[in-house]
């Protein structure tokens, strides 16, 4: 007898078990996850593919180098992993997480490179980028990153503006580009775009002048830099739109981990030494010099070089300690470093406090929400020597030593200081004195902060959100003694307080998807919104006539003279810039790769006319050694040609350019309009085409790129003095022109010699540049000021159509006739009529040599680095050692004291060639020589020690303090180039250093 089952219950029962089943079934299949890195380097390796072994089950690897990989066969015992590159790899699955390290004779093609928003394999750039990692950093005194890659990427020059530590530094990525806008590259740390701007308060000495200013990536500590990436063509820049004509360099701080908790420690010790003595006379010369030109009252007796008197061996001392941990799912790293560098100028120096703190951390059991943080934090206190960029005749400090008379004691026999008021002989300034009278300190605050969640809705595709604040802060306190024979402080003194504010506010939005698509295709994409905004404000007071020194002016402001206080503040208009931009990848066959870029920016510095940029860039490469043609070479393991165009911006230029603004004249409380509207006032643009030749040969031992690059830059931004009926105020503009930018690009990357215990590498940077100004017929626009007696006014640089950028222009000096006077083509120099173009500061040959060798555990690494074809203006001679001090009681260049042929001591000293010089220069920047040490019992791990010497030796027939040199020196704001004048003088410094692990 059968009984029938209700329909129900066999519903029910059917259900169970497809249930049972199903559930059967998905326990016989499991997850793994794991991370896939480069052997040597420990770098993630982006786009590895990872296989069950005789499936067809696989995925590949993110941009971290992780990998997810579901649906796995409860009986698979293999995973194949292969990387185009990397040598394949068969991996046991052990369990459900797994970590592989795959090896490589050309490991370098699959490495992650940073590039805006996102990081790319290399053997996937079709754009123009340079990536310098921590290993090939120079060593040394290194206040700042920029100092790091000097000489190290192929068409950028790296110039200390001065010696003074904390000093800016200028930058110029393939060249010069902007007559009026900055010319300074984009730096983005860890995603976060940098103000470009430093919040240390400028100043502008009463009697001295403007002291240079302060470089704006001070608050970073080199020790935390794990790596730097230089993208220099606009297929490679336009994805920052219209921040990125002058190139970008991203930085990448260092990152917790996975694995047990370690702890790294450094140290450096060391001092510094003035690398060069101007030659000027010594006393017994001055002598000799006072009697042919029969000069009497000017001999005091004394015997003194005031150089020595007020220069010094700095001391130098620098330690970072790091603590980094953690898994897969949260990993830390926190960093402190405390840098003190003592100046070679008496009372100046650095002191630098900095702290990190960055996580990166996974949540929910699919471990596809994630979130990032980091945080960098510093303090920088300075001594800022009385060392100006355009002091009159009386000179700043540096100008008062070398023209002090060398027969004239510094201090009196009682030991005071020898301070003469008056007119001449007695005006010159003591510059010890000067040092004693001048106290400068500034102290600046930054915090760096981001949070950036993130959610992978699968494999492929990324969600990322980066909120970030940077907020610096900037206190200057100054005074000059009443007791010095400064014009316009003696008997009164001299206070001055003031503070700044920087803030940069920023929200950015990137989807992210990458997949290989088929065996052929591998596609990667991203869209992305950014919103940013900056604010820059401060305050100052400052006050003259004081009745005593007993304490600080700055503590007491309010004990002078009311009549002699004033005070001042300002807030710029806030810039706002919000963008719209996307990001295309394409890779055939591993063949033929595409990228396609394109930016919107839109932002409140431009005229309503002209709110918004579009900035596209499109650029192709073709791995030729990819080809089947190519397969049976056993010279080339790698050649790719790559082709690039876009089209970038230039905006560093004031905010609140384009509107009408008003400024308090603090005359009856009255305004009074300082620029006026120009609403179709629009970008900077730089158009960009970029060719490439990247090349590997003999299995990675030498390897580098051929590079040939044309730039065209034109609208260009400027600044007038606005035509009447308008009242007095500036007027922005948009010049007519071309800025022509071109140049031939070499990198050589050789391993001589690869053996056991010995290794010989050579890396060979070079640039052949030229610059030129084209097609412009408006107004002449002046600039590079020179200072002196007698030089109120004066110039040496005009931008002019067919000549490069701050082409020098002055009178041909022709030497000195029979009577000692000075002869010129042509009459006065001064007279537009009589001056020629005559120089280019822009060097139009760049060249950068490393060279490391290594026996055992004993290695020397070199760095050198030098520019060639370039002109430099020695302001420093002119204005300080002219023959004409010796009627004024003050000393000259020896070069300038001839017996056999006397020149006038009534010369005048117009801007001439007489002091244009060739800047050619190749200088040995850094050398360590290293020891190994290794493990030291079970707890110190990697022990290192190792010795630095820095600037031993210039080659160069420039006689200034250093050629390596640029003193900014603008005229109506106009930006000048390669003109010294009386600059903190450069070091040469010797260290030794130690790093362990713990």
């Amino acid at each position: 007898m059968t009984v029938a089952l209700p329909r129900w219950v066999r519903g029910l029962s059917i259900l169970l078990l497809c249930m049972f089943l199903g559930s059967s079934i998905q326990a016989q299949e499991r997850v793994i996850t794991g991370k896939i890195t480069d052997s040597k380097e420990g770098t993630p390796i982006i786009g590895a593919t990872v296989t069950v072994k005789g499936t067809t089950i696989a995925t590949s690897t993110e941009v971290d180098g992780t990998f997810r990989l579901g649906g796995v066969p409860a009986d698979a015992k293999t995973l194949v992993i292969t990387s185009v590159g990397f040598a394949t790899r068969e991996v046991a699955i052990t369990g459900s997480e797994i970590s592989v390290a795959l090896t490589s004779s050309d490991a370098a093609l699959s490495e992650v490179v940073v590039v805006g928003y996102g990081t790319a394999r290399k053997k996937d750039l079709t754009g123009s980028v340079a990536q310098v990692k921590e290993k090939d950093f120079n060593q040394g005194i290194m206040n700042a990153p920029d100092q790091l890659i000097q000489g190290k990427v192929a068409g950028v020059q790296v110039l200390n503006n001065s010696g003074q530590p904390g000093g800016q530094t200028s930058v110029r990525i393939r060249g010069n580009s902007s007559v009026r806008a900055g010319g300074q590259p984009l730096y983005v740390v860890d995603g976060v775009p940098l103000d470009g701007r430093s919040a240390r308060p400028g100043l502008d000495a009463r009697g001295l002048g403007a002291s240079p200013d302060a470089n704006p990536l001070n608050f970073l500590n080199p020790a935390d830099i794990a790596s730097m990436d230089v993208l220099k063509d606009a297929s490679a820049t336009a994805i920052y739109g219209s921040r990125g004509a002058n190139g970008v360099v991203l930085i990448t701080t260092k990152r917790g981990k996975s694995g047990a908790p370690k702890i790294d420690v450094g140290t450096q010790v060391g001092f510094s030494e003035i690398l060069k003595k101007l030659e000027v006379l010594s006393a017994s010369e001055y002598r000799d010099a006072l009697s042919t030109y029969n000069i009497s009252g000017s001999d005091w007796g004394g015997n003194v070089d005031a150089m020595d008197a007020i220069t010094r061996k700095g001391l130098f001392q620098n330690y970072n300690v790091s603590a980094s941990g953690g898994n897969e799912n949260a990993r830390l790293r926190l960093s402190m470093g405390y840098y003190d560098q003592e100046g070679i100028i008496i009372k100046s120096g650095m002191k630098k406090y900095t702290a990190n703190l960055n996580g990166n951390f996974k949540f929910l059991e699919s471990k596809k929400l994630g979130l990032d943080i980091n945080v960098i934090t510093s303090q920088v206190v300075e001594d800022i020597a009385p060392v100006a960029t355009n002091s009159g005749f009386e000179g700043s400090l540096i100008g008062q030593a070398l023209q002090w008379n060398p027969t004239r004691p510094l201090r009196n026999p009682d030991g005071s200081l020898n301070i003469k008021g008056g007119g001449f002989p007695n005006a010159n300034i003591n510059p010890l004195a000067a040092s004693e009278a001048y106290s400068d300190n500034s102290k600046t605050t930054n915090v760096l902060a981001s949070v950036s969640p993130y959610f992978k809705f699968n494999d492929h595709l990324e969600y990322r959100m980066l909120m970030s604040l940077n907020y610096g802060t900037g206190v200057r306190r100054t005074e000059i003694a009443r007791w010095i024979n400064i014009p316009g402080v003696e008997n009164l003194g001299w206070g001055n307080v003031q503070n700044n504010e920087l803030t940069t506010q920023q929200i950015t939005h990137t989807l992210n998807y990458n997949k290989q698509l088929t065996d052929a295709l591998y596609f990667s994409g991203t869209l992305g919104y950014e919103y940013m905004k900056f604010q820059n404000k401060g305050f100052g007071a400052g006050a003259e006539g004081f009745t005593s020194s007993a304490i600080p002016y700055t503590n007491y402001l309010q004990g002078s003279n009311q009549a002699n206080r004033g005070i001042g503040s300002f807030a710029d208009p806030s810039s706002e810039l919000q963008s719209f931009f996307g990001r295309v990848n394409v890779n055939w066959l591993d063949k033929y790769l595409l990228t396609a870029t394109f930016r919107a920016d839109g932002s409140n510095k431009f005229g309503s006319n002209n709110r918004y940029g579009y900035f596209p860039s499109l650029a192709a490469a073709w791995n030729i050694s990819n080809e089947e043609f190519m397969k049976g070479s056993t010279f080339f393991d790698n050649l790719k040609l790559r082709v690039g165009w876009g089209v970038v911006g230039n905006q560093e230029f004031p905010a609140g350019a384009a509107q009408d603004r008003y400024a308090y004249t603090g005359a009856n409380g009255a305004f009074a309009l300082i620029n006026v509207a120009n609403p179709d006032l629009r970008w900077e643009r730089s158009e960009t085409f970029n060719f490439g030749l990247d090349y590997s040969v003999m299995k990675g031992r030498l390897s580098g790129s051929v590079e040939y690059f044309i730039k065209n830059t034109t609208d260009l931004l400027f600044n007038f003095e606005a035509k009447p009926p308008a009242p007095a105020s500036r007027y922005w503009v948009n010049l007519p022109g071309e800025v022509i930018n071109s140049g031939l690009e070499f990198t050589l990357n050789w391993a001589a010699i690869e053996k056991k215990d010995f290794q010989w590498n050579v890396g060979i940077f070079a640039s052949f540049l030229k610059n030129e100004l084209k097609n412009y017929d408006g107004p002449a626009v002046l600039t590079g000021a020179i200072n002196g007696q007698g030089l109120t006014g004066a110039f040496a640089q005009r931008m002019a159509n067919g000549q490069p950028l701050n082409a020098f222009f002055m009178g041909r000096f022709l030497g000195i006739d029979r009577d000692g006077a000075a002869q010129f083509e042509g009459g006065d120099p001064n007279n537009n009529a009589n001056r020629f173009f005559v120089g280019n500061p822009n060097p139009t040959t760049l060249l950068g040599f490393s060279t490391t060798l290594a026996y055992k555990k004993l290695s020397l690494n070199m760095n050198m680095n030098g520019a060639f074809g370039h002109d430099i203006y020695n302001n420093t001679t002119q204005a300080t050692l002219a023959i004409g001090n010796l009627n004024n009681n003050r000393n000259i260049a020896k070069t300038v004291f001839n017996t056999n042929l006397l020149e006038s001591t009534a010369n005048s000293q117009p801007v001439s060639t007489r002091y244009l010089e060739k800047g050619d220069y190749f200088k040995m920047a850094n050398m360590t020589l290293s020891y190994f040490i290794g493990d030291i019992g079970k707890n110190f791990k990697g022990v290192n020690v190792y010795l630095t010497g820095q600037n031993l030796f210039i080659l160069t027939n420039y006689s200034g303090f250093d050629p390596e040199v640029n003193t900014p020196k603008p005229v109506d704001g106009v930006p000048s180039f390669g003109i010294e004048y009386t600059p903190y003088p450069s070091a040469r410094t010797y260290m030794i250093g130690l790093s362990v692990s713990l």
